[in-house]
């Protein structure tokens, strides 16, 4: 990693925007001002620090951007310099950025280590989920659009922090990246991958799909959207890395590698889009011709912002509280209803017609069985046999979340919102009730996940 840090610092002495130096010498103290630095926020094996900024007019309830730096920088230079745009954006749109920090010697991302390229595993992803978590506890954040974006190693990172916690995180922008677990050296000690970094590190997409999917082993829910950007003379994290970083995410999304869509925003850019074709798409690539390792240049973070939905109010409804009912009055005649998915014309089923709390929901033939009976009560609970509920797991608020049944409580995340426009939302959460990647064949499991106006999220109640 010492070869990345010095890499970098001879681009930063090279090219104007990208000088640690000169951006901070450029600062305004005001804003800088702003920045706070927080202790204390939770788990952290690795020392991390944690910087935050709130703008003055946070939106009631706000998106949050975790943004991290270069190998070499720090949390208030990536403020005050290459990521400034994320900054004067947050000031217009209202959302938190959380910045880290690495306070080991190489000021460089953990990306290499056993430790670092495992959910829970001990090192610095650890620390930078619980300053999401402190973000998210204190500033009314919408855990619907929580980002992540990074230069350089902070790119690096923000495959690693996307990988490992696709139920946190909704998208993610990479600005010149490598594949998670592109780096890995098999040693805590060890800190560069010269195969990497140069190119020679390649694999099939689902060979760097499954290594993903390996950093959290038995999540079954959807991937973050995720856009790269990346320089072709790029010779410190070669520019084969880009099209590695396709590989992976859209085998990850269960996505064809021909592009859908195919345009040149400048005149020396090629950008492709898979999955879909809108600003949004679920992964977007930006080959930038005759640049090297100098990104972001001017304007592309605006693109960013946009890919992200940064710069889109929040959907997600501030949740009410509510007083636990006990004994829930249906409001659904005498049986109850089917709950029927539009794309496959499934009911939403407990398997096997189980009564066992924690059973996870799917899709199945409708039959009409007590399985797939369930009834609407004025507390918004949908009951099924009566006595259990349809529950977000665990209370979770992330893309992800299994819906399991569980002994009714009256608790948030028992209660659902039936939408006109065949939508149902999790009171708590505010997350779409979804089929799992769109499915539609028999089995397919039933989770939340941010509110997408698809087919696979919109619900019909049949008696």
């Amino acid at each position: 990693m010492r070869r990345l840090l010095k890499a970098v610092t001879a681009v930063a002495g090279a090219v104007v925007p990208l000088l640690a130096m000169t951006v901070l010498m450029t600062a305004q103290p005001a804003a800088a001002a702003s920045l706070t630095q927080v202790t204390n926020f939770g788990n952290n094996p690795s020392g991390l620090n944690m910087y935050l900024y709130v703008p003055d007019n946070v939106a009631p309830r706000p998106a949050l951007l975790v943004l991290i730096h270069y190998c070499g920088g720090s949390g208030p230079a990536i403020f005050n310099g290459n990521g400034r745009d994320y900054v004067t954006a947050a000031d217009r749109y209202g959302y938190v950025i959380v910045l880290p920090e690495v306070t080991r010697s190489s000021k460089c991302f953990d990306v290499y280590s056993p430790q670092g390229l495992r959910r829970g595993g001990g090192s610095d992803s650890d620390g930078v989920i619980s300053m999401v978590n402190y973000a998210k506890q204190r500033h009314n954040v919408d855990p619907s659009r929580v980002f992540v974006s990074g230069f350089s190693s902070g790119a690096m990172m923000t495959n690693v922090m996307a990988a490992q916690y696709p139920d946190v995180f909704a998208a993610g922008s990479s600005f010149s990246g490598v594949p998670a677990t592109c780096f890995a050296t098999g040693s805590s000690t060890n800190t560069w991958n010269g195969q990497c970094a140069g190119g020679q590190l390649t694999k099939t997409a689902q060979q760097w799909g499954d290594a993903a999917r390996a950093m959290y082993p038995g999540y079954t829910g959807r991937y973050p959207r995720m856009q790269f950007l990346h320089g072709t003379t790029d010779t410190t994290l070669s520019y084969v890395n880009f099209g590695e970083e396709i590989k992976q995410w859209t085998n990850l999304s269960g996505l064809s590698q021909t592009p859908a869509f195919t345009d040149r925003p400048q005149s020396n850019w090629t950008r492709t889009r898979y999955g879909d074709t809108g600003t949004r798409a679920t992964v977007e690539g930006i080959s930038i011709s005759g640049v090297g390792h100098e990104l972001p240049q001017a304007g592309q973070i605006a693109y960013a912002i946009s890919f992200l939905g940064l710069d889109a109010p929040s959907t997600t409804p501030t949740p009410t509280p509510t007083t636990p009912t006990p004994t829930p009055t249906p409001t659904t005649p005498a049986g109850g209803v089917t709950v029927v998915g539009e794309q496959s014309g499934r009911c939403l089923e407990v398997p096997n017609a189980s009564t066992t709390n924690g059973v996870q929901t799917q899709l199945w033939d409708c039959a009409g069985g007590a399985g797939q009976r369930w009834t609407r009560t004025s507390g918004r609970q949908l009951t099924v046999y009566g006595t259990k509920c349809l529950d977000a797991s665990g209370s979770g608020t992330g893309n992800g979340t299994p819906v399991i049944i569980w002994d009714c409580h009256g608790g948030a995340n028992q209660q659902w919102n039936v939408n006109a426009n065949g939508t149902v939302t999790n009171a708590q959460s505010g997350l779409c009730l979804d089929a799992n990647a769109a499915g539609t064949g028999n089995g397919t499991r039933i989770i939340l996940w941010s509110c997408n106006g698809q087919a696979n999220q919109r619900w019909a109640l049949r008696s």
